[in-house]
């Protein structure tokens, strides 16, 4: 029998639940209880004492090393970024790509990766687009297509748009064999899977922290191998430097960078964000990563047993080993007012209605779900038969 995760307390965590079926993390998660406690100290510390900025300098610090702990780097290959979109930049900007490279890139990857790439056509680099032919993606997909001008390999580890998990780490061995830089999106994965940066033989990854790392927008990070010594930031500040003057007056002939990824930070950080992001830290590993992946695949084979008994498609992939949390089912557009009108929070998507599941989701909340399907198809079914007037559903 499937062990689902107790998340009776979790769930009290959460008070969204007692409001609507939430089920659209991959967009944004909710608020929970710690996360908005550690919001409110940072903004009472700055009201009631205009800021003590030395102990809050002191805490970035600490949530750095618990971060880069949590995808198993050290603390000097953490820096922090706005969102997903700026670490990849940071990352495209930074490698020494020559006219006549390439890039290698699946068609149909979340465009902010994509753009952070084509970006770089107007240097001469060649972005190429693989169209994928399996559920996910591995180092079967890359290696045909790679030749001797390609230098990198940049791809999502989860997909937005259908929920595939991709095997990033035969990706990392391919890339390590042919010297090439591996750049991952882990927006949606990272606080959901299990992520292991060297396991995976990843170069850079970036990631925004409010879905699976349940903070608000304005906050992410990007790990840098600390290795790839010879990427250089497009941008400099202060901060970035080995020797930061301290009268503030620039020194044209020291502009020795940081070692490792803060080299590519630019100054003031996201404090409330970064508090938040200690206090959801502490939540999620206190459960395990493992433990909500887990959760998230056990709701998802329910979902997937009930849609099937429906008789409603699903566009991701079927195989526990190919999904994380994203289900996007194949139901028209319309079934979005419907779902607002019960009080159950999805999202539109390519091919259907996109479910995602959070680590306060429970089989209830998938038996509502698949009621509310079953009600609406068992409705139209009533409308188009001869006999819709006699129809109890009406």
């Amino acid at each position: 029998m499937t062990n689902f995760l107790d998340n009776t307390a979790i769930r009290i965590e959460f008070p969204v639940t007692n409001r609507m079926l939430y089920l659209d993390s991959a967009h944004q998660t909710p608020l929970c209880i710690r996360v908005r406690a550690a919001l409110e100290q940072f903004f009472t510390e700055g009201y009631e004492m205009a800021g003590p900025k030395p102990v809050w300098l002191e805490r970035v610090e600490v949530v750095r090393a618990r971060l880069a702990n949590f995808i198993g780097a050290a603390p000097d290959e953490i820096a922090y970024t706005k969102n997903t979109s700026e670490g990849l930049n940071i990352a495209a900007n930074a490698i020494d790509l020559k006219p006549g490279d390439n890039v290698l890139m699946i068609e149909g990857d979340h465009p902010n990766n994509a753009y952070a790439w084509l970006n770089l056509k107007r240097k001469g680099v060649d972005i190429r687009f693989i169209k994928l032919e399996t559920d996910v993606a591995s180092a079967e997909t890359f290696a045909p297509h790679i030749d001797s001008r390609t230098r990198v390999i940049s791809l999502s580890h989860v997909t937005f748009h259908a929920g595939q998990r991709h095997d990033i780490a035969s990706i990392g061995t391919l890339c390590k064999s042919r010297r090439l830089y591996l750049v991952v999106d882990a927006m949606q994965s990272v606080g959901v899977l299990p992520i292991d940066v060297k396991a995976m033989g990843v170069s850079m990854l970036a990631a925004g922290c409010h879905k699976g790392l349940l903070v608000p927008q304005g906050l992410g990070f990007l790990y840098v191998d600390r290795n790839l010594s010879e990427l250089h930031p497009a941008y400099l500040a202060t901060a970035g430097l080995e020797n930061p003057p301290a009268d503030f007056i620039a020194r044209p002939d020291d502009l020795a960078l940081r070692p490792g990824a803060r080299r590519f930070e630019l100054g003031n950080f996201n404090l409330p964000d970064i508090h938040a992001l200690g206090a959801s830290l502490t939540l999620i590993t206190d459960i395990g990563t493992q433990s909500i992946e887990a959760h998230v695949i056990n709701l998802g084979d329910k979902l997937i047993a009930g849609l099937d008994a429906l008789g409603v498609g699903l566009a991701g992939p079927r195989d526990r080993r190919h999904r994380a949390h994203i289900y996007v089912l194949m139901l028209p557009m319309d079934w979005i007012p419907y779902f607002a009108k019960h009080n159950v929070r999805v999202s539109p998507e390519r091919d259907g209605i996109r479910v995602s599941f959070g680590l306060f989701n429970n089989e209830a909340d998938v038996d509502t779900l698949i009621a509310l399907i079953r009600a609406r198809l068992e409705s139209q079914d009533c409308e188009n038969s001869a006999s819709a007037l006699t129809c109890p559903l009406r």
